[in-house]
């Protein structure tokens, strides 16, 4: 009975094993085959406060992200958001706490201050406390605190659904080349798949210092890395070289023409991998403010190697989101903005590059400005203006065939405008308070 039964479950595992690649193609080449969709927005609301940000979503539609609690604090706890309920899910002992996306399991990834103040005077986490800040994952209903590489600080950023955690953390090495507040040397690190696991990514020949930004069902990982001077943790987890790790080995994955910016900020379980690049002649490219620089997405494939995507319209900057930037299918969603910091959410499917907003009622309240995730539903989750408050709120956007009860959605006299060739489709762009421009880069 016992052969039987295994030879069962064999089959099927089999079975479902070969018919995820296929199931994948066929997403791909349907996309391909029609037009784009359109959306029904949803704001998430807030735990109490005036801002909140979704940085990811599962199949399931559930979004993890952070909030502020009151109307006049800045202090964030991170969420979780399904069917229309915001869960608060916390900190480890301080006032801050951030959670990216959920995995099927809803497990998220968190970075969450502790009660601690730093013995060194870091502000790892970046909200100006000087804590402990330390990775952690929200399971079973309670947040577990992950190990460092022997510092005091460490930040979890994405996890896949076998449970694998990546972020960065500190080791012991002290280092003068870092950027004040920073004393210590940080690493790229996965952690688990065993309960206080955590297993060093060590960076390119070279390099000093390294972050994990996305990893993908394979254990995939990819990030960047540099040396503490030119790869800092604010504004951005940005560093000159993108990195794909596999088979405990580091690949350089290439540029577009620049040195100073290099991201590989998501992967797909099909190992496509989607990023940001410095362009060549990019002189005056500020890596603590962004300003002067000129950076596209890129696709990378083993087959391709790096390809520019494109900005939207003229813009002269775009970043596809960290884990969830890219789905199975090949869609790529994140923030196209110009050269004075106004910034709208993109979709690049088809090889064209679309301002989101262009896919959306006409009338919608809210102006998409970032999208931080999208899965294999083509549901998409991230950061939105209220256009009559200047309140930034968190978003789901729902294809309209996923939302049948708005049948109006998918009307043809929705606005907005399926772009041909290389060209984009944008909305008139919208000029941005400034909690608009700070918070959202603050992830």
């Amino acid at each position: 009975m016992k052969s039987r039964i295994l030879t069962c479950i064999t089959g099927m595992t089999l079975f479902t094993a070969l018919a995820m690649p296929v199931r994948i193609v066929a997403q791909e080449e349907q996309l391909q085959a029609e037009p784009l969709q359109h959306y029904t927005v949803t704001d998430l609301g807030t735990l109490g406060g005036t801002f909140s940000a979704g940085y990811g979503l599962n199949s399931g539609g559930r979004v993890g992200g952070s909030s502020t609690l009151t109307a006049t604090g800045v202090n964030q706890h991170a969420f979780l958001w399904h069917h229309g309920h915001m869960t608060d899910l916390g900190t480890l002992g301080g006032p801050n706490s951030i959670a990216g996306g959920p995995n099927g399991r809803d497990e998220l990834p968190i970075e969450a201050e502790a009660s601690l103040t730093d013995p060194l005077g870091e502000n790892f986490c970046g909200f100006g406390t000087n804590l402990i800040c330390l990775g952690a994952i929200w399971k079973n209903g309670a947040m577990t605190p992950l190990p460092t590489l022997g510092g005091n600080n460490g930040v979890a950023l994405a996890l896949n659904n076998p449970g694998q955690v990546i972020g960065y953390a500190e080791n012991s090495v002290r280092d003068p080349s870092c950027p004040s507040p920073q004393v210590l040397d940080f690493e790229a690190v996965k952690w688990g798949p065993k309960q206080g696991e955590i297993h060093e990514l060590r960076p390119l020949p070279g390099d000093t210092v390294g972050f994990a930004l996305g990893i993908n069902d394979e254990g995939q990982v990819v990030g960047t890395s540099g040396s503490c001077a030119n790869t800092p943790l604010f504004p951005l987890e940005v560093g000159p070289h993108a990195v794909l790790w596999e088979n405990g080995s580091a690949t350089d994955l290439g540029n577009l023409g620049g040195e100073m910016i290099n991201d590989a900020a998501s992967i797909n379980n099909r190992g496509e991998v989607v990023g940001a690049s410095e362009l060549a002649g990019d002189t005056n490219c500020s890596l603590i403010t962004l300003a002067g620089c000129t950076i596209h997405p890129f696709l990378w494939t083993k087959e391709t190697g790096m390809q520019d995507i494109g900005t939207v319209g003229s813009d002269v900057l775009a970043l596809p989101a960290g884990m969830g930037g890219i789905n199975n299918p090949g869609q790529v969603v994140g923030e196209s903005c110009d050269s004075t910091g106004n910034c709208r959410a993109f979709l690049w499917q088809n090889k064209k590059m679309t301002d989101l907003n262009t896919l959306i009622p006409a009338d919608s309240p809210l102006y998409l400005l970032f999208a931080f995730g999208i899965n294999d539903a083509g549901e998409i989750a991230g950061l939105a203006l209220q256009t009559s408050t200047g309140d930034v709120h968190a978003f789901l956007a729902t294809p309209c065939d996923l939302n049948y009860a708005d049948a109006a959605c998918c009307k043809d006299d929705t606005e907005g405008t399926d772009a041909e060739g290389n060209e984009t489709t944008e909305r008139p762009r919208v000029v941005l308070p400034g909690i608009a421009r700070v918070l959202p880069r603050r992830r």
